[in-house]
């Protein structure tokens, strides 16, 4: 097995996928603490009296985990992964409801939707991230996933106040028309001409999850989904899977 293969690993951190109900349910307690507590989000299947952040599509995806053994083997990071071979003629992606996702359907493309990425504040910085990556490109490596994809959130659901960010990903990383995702609905309204985009103050507000795609290559679907529930507004990444494996070889040496 070539590197990037080997389990992530660095110091106590590890990453590996849930294997049980236990497992499970840890990443929806951090998935609680970060997207409700800190965020400030909700949804109709939240728990809030046992402090779980969880839907409908939990038992269909995949989980992976990052793990800090020296603490209990804690859950401080977590990803959903869904391989579109998973999906049967009438089964959905989470996206779906967020996006037209026709044109990456008609790709013929291997596909895998990612989503729910959160780190425990605790940890973020450092290496918890990069061995995220690294578990990631192995899943994606191992599933002969050709492309990635996945809603990507801006903290707010002011489209006025997210004008100058989402104008700049719109003008500079657009996705080609093959794999145009649009928002349901798509309105463009809140799209600035370009020399009305302050480029500093744009990149500036864009996300560090969000910047970590660009750097990846990622491109963006056409709008944004504004998502009251979880108090965000949704762009949707797509990334080509043989990049994040290359990034991903890169790190090895940071991480192993």
């Amino acid at each position: 097995m070539g590197p990037a293969s080997r389990p992530p690993q660095f110091g106590s951190l590890s990453t590996r996928l849930a294997t049980s109900a236990e497992e499970l349910r840890a990443s929806q307690t951090l998935r609680y603490r970060v997207f409700v507590e800190e965020l400030g989000g909700d949804g109709p299947m939240v728990d809030h009296d046992a402090k779980l952040e969880q839907d409908a599509f939990d038992p269909v995806f995949d989980h992976l985990l990052l793990i800090d053994s020296a603490n209990g083997e804690r859950v401080v990071g977590a990803y959903r992964l869904l391989p579109g071979d998973r999906l049967g003629p009438n089964d959905r992606f989470y996206c779906d409801g967020e996006f037209d996702l026709a044109p990456l359907r008609c790709s013929g493309r291997r596909l895998l939707e990612l989503g729910r990425s959160c780190v425990d504040p605790a940890y973020r910085g450092g290496a918890a991230m990069l061995l995220m990556w690294q578990g990631l490109a192995n899943y994606a490596t191992a599933r002969q996933i050709e492309v990635l994809f996945g809603a990507a959130s801006f903290p707010g659901t002011d489209l006025a106040v997210l004008a100058q960010p989402l104008s700049w990903l719109h003008h500079n990383y657009l996705a080609p028309p093959e794999l145009a995702v649009r928002a349901k609905p798509t309105t463009l309204d809140h799209i600035l001409p370009p020399e009305l985009v302050d480029q500093r103050a744009a990149r500036a507000a864009i996300p560090p999850l969000i910047r970590s795609y660009l750097r990846l290559g990622a491109c963006v679907g056409a709008g944004a989904f504004v998502d009251h529930a979880f108090n965000t507004t949704d762009t949707c990444i797509i990334l080509d899977a043989g990049r994040l494996s290359r990034h991903a070889q890169s790190l090895v040496g940071r991480t192993g």
